[in-house]
C-alpha cells in the first residue's frame, strides 16, 4: 500500500462507523489502538526484536521483513478485545462484537476510497508485542487492520462454493 492515507476527519469518519456494531449490553468490549508515522518503526522494531529472540539465526533480511510489517501502510489500526467474565453477556459475544469492528473499520475504509488488510499475524499473538502496544494480560488483539491506497489492484482469493456452505432448512 501507499499513501496517502486518511486524513484526521476521515479516520474519524471510519472510527465512529467501525464503532456501531452489536453490542449486547453496550460494554464496548473494545478499544483502538491508531498506529501512524514513527510509530510504526518503533513498534517494528519490538516485532523484530521479538523475532529475533525466537529465531536467533534468522537471515538479517528475514529480521528486517519483520521490522517492516507495520509500515507496509501508512496507518494501522489495532483492534483490541476487552471482553471480560460478564454476569449477563457471554465473553464470546464481547469477541464477535470486536470482530466486528474489525469488519466494519475494512468496509468504513474501503467505502472512502482506502485500500485496506485485516491481518493478524504471529506478532499478533505474542504477549511480548502485546505488551509492548500496551495491553493487559486479559486483552486480545483482534487485528490489525492496514489503511492506504492500493498501490496495485490485488487479485481476489479463491471463494468458497455456496453449495457447499449453505444449508436451507
Amino acid at each position: 500500500m501507499t499513501g496517502p492515507g486518511p486524513d484526521a476527519a476521515e479516520l474519524e469518519a471510519i472510527l465512529k462507523v467501525a464503532s456501531r456494531v452489536p453490542d449486547h449490553g453496550k460494554l464496548a468490549p473494545w478499544r483502538f489502538l491508531v498506529i501512524e508515522g514513527e510509530a510504526r518503526e518503533r513498534i517494528g522494531a519490538t516485532i523484530a526484536a521479538a523475532f529475533r529472540a525466537d529465531e536467533p539465526e534468522a537471515a538479517p533480511d528475514r529480521v528486517e521483513t519483520e521490522r517492516r510489517r507495520l509500515a507496509r501502510a501508512p496507518l494501522v489500526v489495532a483492534v483490541v478485545s476487552t471482553a471480560r467474565p460478564h454476569v449477563k453477556i457471554p465473553e464470546w459475544e464481547q469477541v464477535l462484537s470486536a470482530g466486528a469492528v474489525c469488519m466494519n473499520l475494512v468496509v468504513a475504509a474501503n467505502l472512502l476510497g482506502f485500500a485496506t488488510s485485516w491481518l493478524t499475524e504471529w506478532y499478533a499473538f505474542d504477549r511480548r508485542v502485546l505488551e509492548a502496544l500496551g495491553l493487559s494480560a486479559e486483552e486480545e488483539l483482534a487485528g490489525f487492520i492496514h489503511i492506504g491506497r492500493a498501490a496495485e489492484v490485488p487479485p481476489d482469493r479463491p471463494r468458497p462454493d455456496l453449495a457447499h456452505i449453505v444449508t436451507r432448512l
